[in-house]
C-alpha cells in the first residue's frame, strides 16, 4: 500500500440506480446537494454527481438542474471537489424491429451537448468515459471521435478530466489518446469493475488494469453491487483510492438497505482506516490530484438554497 493519503470519492445517485431499489436514493438537485454535503462531512474529498429529472427520476442532462445542484454545495462547501459526470447522452437502445432505430430511453447524442454543462459550470473535475460496451438494455457507445472532441473541450475549460475505464480495450484507448496529445499526464484514472459485461470486479482483474496504467496516473477503483466494498478495499491495498455511494451500491451490508450516502462513506473510511490507511482531506485531494481551487463561481449565487433539505 503506498504510503500516501487515500482521496475518498462519493458517487450519490448516478443515473441507473432507482428509488425502487432503495427509496433513500437522492433525486432532486435540493436531495442530491443534501447528500453530497453530507458525505463530504462524513469523509468523502471528492463528490461525484448527475442530476435526475424530479418528475421522472431518470438521468438528465439539463443545465439549469446543475446549475442548482452546484449553486447549493457551494453555498454552504466550498472546498470539497466537485465531480460532474458525461456520461449521460452515450445510451443506444436499438428498437426490436428496427435495430437502426433508437427506442425509447435512448440518449445518444453530440459530445458537444455531453459536456456543455462542464463549460458553463467549469467544476473542479468532470468524467470522461472511454468504454463502448453492453449495458442493461442499452449499448453504452463512446466513439474516438466523440472522446476526443469532448476532451479537448474539458481541458479548454480548465477542467481535470478523470478518466472512466471500464475493460482493457479502454486502456488502449487511452493510451491512444495520450499518444495522440489528447489526453494529458498526469492523469486521474478510475477502474471501473463489476458491470455486467464490463471487467469483472475480482482482484486479479484489478491487479492487471493497474499494471498496464501508464507512469503519471494517479487511480482509483471501485465495484458496483455486492463487489461495492470487497473492491474498495482491494484498491486500497493495491495502492489506489477509493469510491463509494448509492450510485455504486444500495446496501450497507449483505440484505441491509444504506440509510444515505454518509453511511456508506463512513463505513468506507472505517475499512480504510482499519486497513492501515489514513483519508485525504479535499485540501489534500488537491494537492494529490494537483487541481487548484478556483476563485471563480461555480452555478453563480444560491443563497436561498442554503437551509433547504
Amino acid at each position: 500500500m503506498a504510503e500516501r493519503k487515500t482521496i475518498l470519492t462519493a458517487a450519490v445517485t448516478g443515473n441507473l440506480t432507482s428509488p425502487s431499489q432503495n427509496p433513500n436514493l437522492p433525486v432532486t438537485p435540493a436531495e442530491i446537494a443534501r447528500a453530497a454535503l453530507d458525505a463530504a462531512s462524513a469523509g468523502a474529498a471528492i463528490v461525484h454527481l448527475h442530476v435526475r429529472d424530479p418528475e421522472t427520476k431518470a438521468g438528465s442532462m439539463r443545465l439549469e438542474l446543475y446549475e442548482e445542484l452546484v449553486g447549493r454545495i457551494r453555498d454552504q462547501n466550498r472546498e470539497v471537489l466537485i465531480n460532474l459526470t458525461t456520461g449521460e447522452g452515450g445510451r443506444f437502445i436499438p428498437s426490436p424491429g428496427d435495430p437502426r432505430s433508437a427506442a425509447p430511453g435512448s440518449t445518444l447524442c453530440v459530445p458537444e451537448k455531453r459536456v456543455a454543462h462542464v463549460e458553463a459550470l467549469r467544476p473542479d473535475i468532470c468524467t470522461l468515459d472511454l468504454n463502448t460496451m453492453w449495458s442493461g438494455q442499452a449499448s453504452v457507445i463512446n466513439s474516438p471521435d466523440s472522446v476526443q472532441t469532448m476532451a479537448r473541450r474539458i481541458y479548454a475549460s480548465g477542467v481535470k478530466p478523470e478518466i472512466e475505464i471500464f475493460d482493457t480495450g479502454d486502456l488502449h484507448l487511452m493510451r491512444h489518446m495520450i499518444d495522440t496529445g489528447e489526453l494529458h499526464l498526469p492523469l486521474m484514472v478510475q477502474l471501473v469493475l463489476g458491470v455486467r459485461f464490463g471487467a469483472m470486479a475480482t482482484p486479479q482483474n484489478m491487479a492487471f488494469l493497474v499494471s498496464a496504467l501508464p507512469e503519471g496516473v494517479q487511480w482509483a477503483a471501485f465495484g458496483v453491487g455486492r463487489w461495492a466494498f470487497p473492491m474498495l478495499a482491494q484498491s486500497l491495498l493495491l495502492g489506489g483510492h477509493v469510491r463509494i455511494g448509492m450510485e455504486d451500491t444500495v446496501y450497507i451490508s449483505k440484505g441491509q438497505l444504506c440509510r444515505d450516502n454518509a453511511q456508506l462513506v463512513a463505513k468506507a473510511v472505517s475499512i480504510v482506516e482499519d486497513l492501515g490507511g489514513e483519508i485525504a482531506s479535499s485540501e489534500e485531494a488537491r494537492a494529490i490530484l494537483n487541481v487548484s481551487k478556483s476563485a471563480r463561481p461555480m452555478g453563480g449565487a444560491h443563497s436561498e438554497f442554503v437551509d433547504a433539505r
